[in-house]
């Protein structure tokens, strides 16, 4: 074994114990024989117990637990600090710019296990009042987990959408005539890209690559035949493709869709493409209804569109209230009025609904009762002043290990609306995570289920659940799913969406927001409900403010006597 496994592992138990709070001075006993053994000229493997003893800044202890490292790959002292530490904690032990004690915090105090909640506390501005934090110190630990969730070449859609842009912009520069478009995966509108890929009518590829060259945007280009490839500044590969503009809409079908789309649409036509003119004419070709680039996943539309049958789907401009938000009631950044007046003066939208955390929620300043109350003396207040808008009184009331709800019923019947979420015990095996949900969804009082299971893209997978038995129940007991719109979440998933649709659960596309501009996050919301083949008919929030306040009166038990 080499000296610089040796320092770290020595470096990783120092750091363990300060998390644990061991004594002081056997962490800095530790932490000072890693550096001593990280600048060692010469290598410790072969030498004996007793030579190690010898070595300036080892002592016996220190000597044996080397001695043991090297002759086993571990040491008792680590893996006993392993086995008390979760893994997530490991992990962000490694992030630049956070310390033992830093993570303590956000682990015993803030109950964020892993880097994939920690990621979404920046985004949520959790950080920001703990002690020892402050907004430059997330903002930085926001970079880092990006920096580290691009190594695996994959983005999240909101990543990459303001720099793909700029891009196409400047290949509108260059051809302002030719016929040009996004496909692949950022025109499928996907939650998670792999590769940019656009389309360009034009054979001139030579004076794309030159102009490409040197773009401020691209990277490392290379030209391979008909395709431009490079990457962006933050990694994405970038794909563009050059070709004659009789063959530009066959390239463009081809590249949208994904492979099992293009081929269920390509066998059912028999005499060839021809050069066609649109890609309406190779749907029509094919005997089916054009079908918009968000739903071409696979056949799951392919009979709708055979049927000319493919549903109207839902669009920014249907949206008319804003539902799952916080405020500085719990842990959001503006006020529940700063919130109120940016959706009616800013989106033009008709009611906002307030969610801040419910009591469990301690990390995130969850109300008690008696500020329940308060805010909602302020809604009160603020829904007598401000014209032509309305604040529902909402909760994200956490859904407890027994799948129960955070309050008594008698502050339950107090709520127009309740979101019920998960954010706890994320590790139940699928039947109890299930029987959880289904629970809670059996409450009178549930109105929504919130971001059924608490996933977090490229970081953190969804806890197991029977989706059919969770979907079913909603529909039994007519409780709406959440489709959180938070670009990290995008959680009830598209793939479910047209399941639930058919057993007539309505969707809610909620920001989840925790400041004035998380309310824009419902864009991405609206993409990935496209692709779920999502109408605005079902959507709770495309109701009107008379409309989705009927829904939540029909839906609310009638109060104790």
């Amino acid at each position: 074994m080499e000296n610089k496994p040796i320092a770290r592992s020595l470096r990783l138990l120092s750091q363990l114990m300060e998390l644990h709070e061991v004594n002081p001075f056997k962490i800095k006993s530790i932490a000072n024989a890693a550096f001593k053994v990280d600048k060692l000229p010469y290598p410790l493997a072969g030498k004996s117990v007793a030579e190690l003893e010898k070595i300036d800044g080892i002592g016996k202890s220190m000597a044996s637990k080397i001695a043991e490292l090297m002759e086993t790959g571990t040491m008792t002292d680590l893996e006993d600090m392993l086995a008390q530490t979760p893994e997530g904690i490991v992990e962000m032990m490694g992030i630049k710019g956070i310390g033992a004690k830093k993570v303590a915090i956000i682990w015993k105090d803030l109950g964020i296990e892993n880097v994939g909640e920690l990621y979404y506390a920046c985004n949520e501005n959790r950080l920001v009042e703990a002690k020892g934090f402050g907004l430059k110190t997330q903002e930085e630990i926001k970079k880092v987990i990006e920096f580290r969730m691009a190594g695996n070449g994959k983005f999240l859609y909101a990543q990459v959408e303001a720099e793909a842009y700029q891009l196409m912009d400047e290949i509108k520069g260059i051809f302002p005539e030719a016929l040009k478009h996004f496909a692949g995966e950022f025109r499928r509108l996907n939650e998670i890209i792999s590769e940019l890929v656009i389309v360009i009518g034009s054979l001139n590829q030579q004076i794309a690559f030159d102009a490409l060259a040197k773009s401020d945007l691209l990277q490392n280009v290379t030209l391979n035949g008909t395709h431009i490839n490079g990457e962006l500044s933050n990694g994405l590969l970038v794909d563009i493709i050059c070709v004659d503009k009789a063959d530009y809409y066959e390239q463009l079908f081809i590249s949208t869709g994904n492979d099992d789309h293009v081929e269920s649409v390509l066998q059912r036509i028999t005499d060839g493409l021809e050069q066609p003119g649109s890609e309406e004419l190779i749907y029509e070709k094919a005997g089916l209804q054009w079908m918009q680039p968000e739903l071409r996943e696979g056949d799951t539309f392919i009979q709708m569109a055979n049927d000319n049958e493919l549903p109207t789907l839902i669009t920014w401009n249907d949206i008319k209230g804003t539902l799952h938000n916080h405020s500085t009631w719990s842990d959001g950044v503006n006020t529940l009025e700063e919130m109120a007046l940016f959706c009616r003066d800013e989106l033009n939208l008709e009611y906002l609904g307030m969610c801040d955390h419910s009591k469990s929620a301690f990390y995130a300043k969850g109300l008690s009762i008696e500020r329940v109350l308060q805010q909602q003396e302020e809604i009160d207040h603020l829904n007598k002043k401000l014209d032509g808008f309305h604040i529902f009184k909402g909760i994200e009331s956490d859904i407890l290990n027994d799948g129960s709800l955070d309050y008594p019923e008698e502050i339950l019947q107090r709520f127009d609306f309740i979101v019920a979420s998960v954010h706890s015990n994320l590790k139940m095996q699928e039947n109890k995570a299930t029987e959880r949900l289904i629970k809670a969804i059996e409450n009178p009082y549930t109105t929504i289920l919130g971001h059924p299971t608490g996933r977090l893209l490229l970081s953190r997978k969804g806890y197991s659940i029977d989706y059919k038995k969770v979907i079913d129940a909603c529909a039994a007991n007519k409780v709406v799913i959440e489709i959180n719109a938070n670009p990290v979440r995008l959680d009830l998933d598209w793939r479910w969406h047209q399941y639930a649709l058919s057993k007539d659960v309505m969707l809610s596309i909620n920001p989840d927001a925790h400041r004035t501009s998380g309310f824009r996050d419902m864009k991405f919301g609206v993409n990935v409900t496209r692709k779920g083949g999502l109408t605005k008919e079902m959507c709770l929030n495309a109701l009107s403010l008379a409309e989705i306040t009927k829904v939540f009166e029909l839906k609310k038990p009638k109060k104790l006597a």
